[in-house]
């Protein structure tokens, strides 16, 4: 289990016995809660279990309780046998080591094989190649050059909105018409100042989340001229590409595997775990982000921050002149384009749904831009100009419709055609 995984363990044991810490009950009524969550079925991260005992719920209790509610008390103890192999003995992990060392340029299967040659494997041992991956790597002997030093360098943005970064960090439950929901904190971070243009807690982390949160962030802070984000499959689409390449908006990806570059908001989210959430009493979506909004502009945005030695208000608000605002139809920027070409019957069809587009563009190749949400408002674009709206189709319409007949020589140009 790595150090993310245990994190989402830790924050899901949190949001369990949040309610049983946070407020104040009799032992009578604390025993009814605990029975009461023992009893119910859960969504454990990272495991198949959906049950939780009454005496786990009292650990967890006594552990964070004991610890002054620090949230590192809830991370899944390492295991006593860390680093080593469970199903493949010692003999049989020195005996590969030896031929390893042999070998050395042996590719890892070749190297398995040549040890049932050699008889080194014992008949009910079978070593899979990831486990033989793995005893190499913790050997040393993975052939991998983990040992080269890559050049990575503290930086900080020389003016506001020269850099935001942006992250998702997983959140606490929260009660949603009855049911607990998992939430995920989508937050911007101003490189300069470490000012947030907007952070807020939602019940997914699709890109439609994240887009609702960047679009606030820009109407709050004015427009950033890059966007770090990291390498998911969610900043690959050519959807965010788009909006950023319409707002004149710099996307830079983290590349895979190095979280360091968005360093800062990591931060952020440390302090959040931290400070903010151990002290957070409601139990709702709306209840979190309203504390969570309060917390960021009476405290976070007023404290003196350790690296700049200001207020990250103060410091964005220094270099106001910098900021630019964001276009006035920022909102037709954030719109999903399609394409479709128009059939003969003059119509097109986006997620399910017929529209009718105007009879000149018949055959043509057509983007279409659109909220999801207005999905009765798309905009025609062809060959870079609008031509206007489609129009929903409706069949009992068009059945008391007259058609238009073309001319004579119009049918005589289609005849030769």
């Amino acid at each position: 289990m790595n150090e993310q995984h245990r994190e989402d363990v830790a924050l899901f044991r949190f949001g369990v016995i949040s309610d049983l810490v946070c407020s104040r009950h009799d032992p009578g009524e604390l025993a009814e809660l605990i029975r009461k969550k023992s009893s119910r079925r859960w969504q454990i991260p990272h495991s198949e279990k959906t049950r939780i005992s009454e005496s786990t719920i009292r650990r967890w209790l006594r552990l964070y309780e004991q610890s002054g509610r620090q949230l590192s008390s809830l991370y899944p103890a390492f295991r006593s046998d860390r680093g080593r192999s469970r199903r493949v003995d010692e003999e049989t992990i020195l005996s590969l080591v030896r031929l390893r060392k042999e070998m050395p340029e042996l590719p890892v299967n070749r190297l398995l094989v040549e040890m049932e040659k050699r008889n080194l494997c014992p008949p009910d041992q079978n070593i899979s190649l990831s486990t033989a991956y793995r005893i190499l790597k913790q050997e040393g002997l993975s052939g991998r050059k983990a040992d080269i030093k890559v050049d990575r360098r503290r930086f900080e943005a020389e003016y506001p909105n020269d850099i935001w970064q942006s992250d998702v960090m997983h959140g606490p439950q929260v009660e949603v018409q009855g049911r607990k929901r998992k939430t995920y904190l989508i937050g911007f971070l101003d490189d300069h100042s470490r000012l947030l243009p907007h952070a807020e807690f939602y019940l997914s982390e699709r890109l439609t989340s994240w887009l609702d949160a960047f679009r606030q962030a820009l109407l709050c802070r004015g427009m950033p001229r890059k966007l770090y984000v990291d390498n998911g499959a969610a900043f690959r689409s050519r959807h965010l590409e788009r909006i950023c390449a319409s707002l004149g908006i710099a996307l830079i990806h983290t590349p895979p595997y190095t979280p360091q570059g968005r360093g800062k908001i990591e931060r952020f989210f440390r302090t959040v775990r931290s400070q903010f959430l151990p002290c957070f009493h409601g139990n709702t979506l709306e209840e979190i982000n309203i504390s969570l909004d309060l917390w960021i502009r009476e405290d976070y945005h007023k404290r003196i921050h350790s690296s700049t030695g200001q207020s990250p208000l103060q410091r964005f608000g220094r270099h106001v002149e910098m900021i630019r605002k964001p276009p006035r139809d920022l909102e037709d920027h954030f719109r999903k384009e399609v394409r479709r070409r128009v059939t003969k019957d003059r119509t097109v069809s986006i997620d399910g749904r017929l529209y009718e587009a105007p009879t000149k563009l018949i055959g043509e190749q057509l983007s279409l831009l659109f909220h999801e949400h207005k999905p009765d408002q798309v905009e025609i674009i062809h060959k870079g100009s609008s031509h206007g709206m489609l129009v929903p189709l409706n069949k009992q319409v068009n059945a008391k419709v007259k058609r238009e007949r073309p001319v004579q020589g119009e049918l005589f140009k289609e005849e030769l055609s």
